[in-house]
């Protein structure tokens, strides 16, 4: 049959009847205990606990094993777990292939919640971690040891958006040793904008927090992984104790169903956005993927199929913090708020030692104040007008000193 386009996917992705059951959309199943008619069926469902049978609510209802199975459909996996958040996702995911002694390889531009999890959770398993500068390419085959388990992408990167040359990396790392595996954070793509796996990545990793979920009112992981990968990665989430609600799961899906709609209309208005401040006197870079002076555009133009609304512009003088101050504290707009990937636009600001400080590796080559956006679904001539007056107040400030 022929592979549906991913627009007619994100519709049809996971509705098959037994988990729709007449409706249009999945039914909502609540339970932790589902009862057994006989001891026959309570073997059946013992023996196909981890293909689909249910079995106890830890395990998953018909809710949630509609919405792995749309996720599998588009991402191109043999299964995904499900998490309570992105970062657990991330963390369960490393957890699930590490053991005291060994060696993972981390991208210096990870969400800072990675880097954190590293530091002080794996370093106090034994586990230690090596970051790398996001463009290294095939020159991570200089970074493998004997007991390295596990190399972590992000691309684009958290904050900078570097985008990584992923078939580069995983070529150098399969050559030195292939049952080392390779994960990727692909929560800016929505999983669906870059097929990771498809790319040889073992594990795709979202925050379904932002683009899936698409309205800021829940918090989802999802991990689809490869049949190399997927019965370590079901069987270690398990233990770990990783599931979700069955109401979460099923906004999760029906978030799914007008994803590709408003990833375009993010990807439309950020590109608008984008290209006006990269006109702007104030701006020194704007680090948005699909723009040629974002690090890494080339990769982007190569293996991704379309933007989000996530990017961020580096202003050539460092903000004092009453011009930060008046810059953020005004805008009708745009929101201070931390996540993103909802219909709403969202700012936030950090100086370069800020970044450094998250940044074990470095990496840091500005000296200006750092402006992360996420451009929503809002009139773009209103979000201009916004940044136009944030502008004009940074100036009134400067005057003011």
């Amino acid at each position: 049959m022929k592979a549906k386009k991913i627009e007619t996917a994100l519709i049809t992705a996971g509705r098959d009847k037994k988990y729709t059951q007449g409706s249009v959309n999945a039914v909502i199943q609540r339970a932790s205990s589902l009862v057994f008619d006989s001891v026959q069926a309570k073997k059946q469902a013992t023996a196909g606990r981890a293909q689909g049978e249910l079995f106890y609510g830890r395990r998953g209802t018909l809710t949630h094993f509609s919405l792995q199975q749309a996720m599998v459909e588009l991402e191109g996996g043999a299964g995904c777990a499900l998490y309570p958040c992105g970062a657990a996702a991330v963390t369960n995911a490393i957890l699930s292939f590490v053991s005291a002694g060994d060696h993972i390889l981390m991208t210096g531009s990870v969400y800072e919640p990675t880097t954190d999890f590293c530091r002080h959770i794996l370093a106090k398993l034994n586990v230690a971690t090596t970051w790398f500068d996001p463009l290294i390419g095939d020159g991570i085959a200089g970074l493998i040891q004997e007991n390295t388990r596990v190399v972590f992408l992000e691309s684009p990167g958290s904050i900078t958006m570097e985008v990584q040359d992923i078939p580069a990396i995983v070529k150098a790392v399969r050559a030195i040793n292939p049952e080392i595996v390779v994960m990727l954070d692909n929560t800016w793509a929505a999983g669906i904008l870059l097929p990771a796996l498809a790319l040889g990545v073992d594990i795709s990793i979202q925050a379904g927090t932002k683009y899936i979920i698409g309205h800021s009112d829940a918090m989802l992981g999802t991990a689809v992984a490869n049949a190399r990968c997927w019965d370590q990665l079901r069987e270690q989430s398990y233990l770990m104790g990783q599931m979700v609600d069955a109401d979460t799961a099923y906004m999760a899906a029906r978030g799914l169903r007008t994803l590709g709609v408003r990833l375009k209309q993010h990807a439309e208005n950020g590109m608008r956005v984008a290209s006006w401040l990269a006109e702007r006197p104030e701006v020194a870079v704007v680090n948005h993927p699909a723009l040629p002076g974002c690090k890494g555009h080339a990769f982007f133009v190569r293996d991704f199929t379309g933007a989000s609304g996530l990017f961020s512009f580096v202003l050539k003088a460092r903000l004092s913090q009453a011009q930060l101050e008046h810059f953020l504290d005004h805008f009708t707009h745009f929101s201070m708020a931390y996540s993103w990937g909802g219909f709403e636009s969202l700012i936030l600001v950090n100086q370069p030692e800020e970044i450094a400080a998250i940044r074990p590796a470095g990496g840091v080559d500005f000296t200006g104040t750092l402006v992360r956006v996420h451009i929503g679904l809002e009139n773009t001539d209103d979000l201009i007008a916004d940044l136009a007056a944030g502008f004009a107040r940074i100036g009134e400030a400067a005057h003011r000193q």
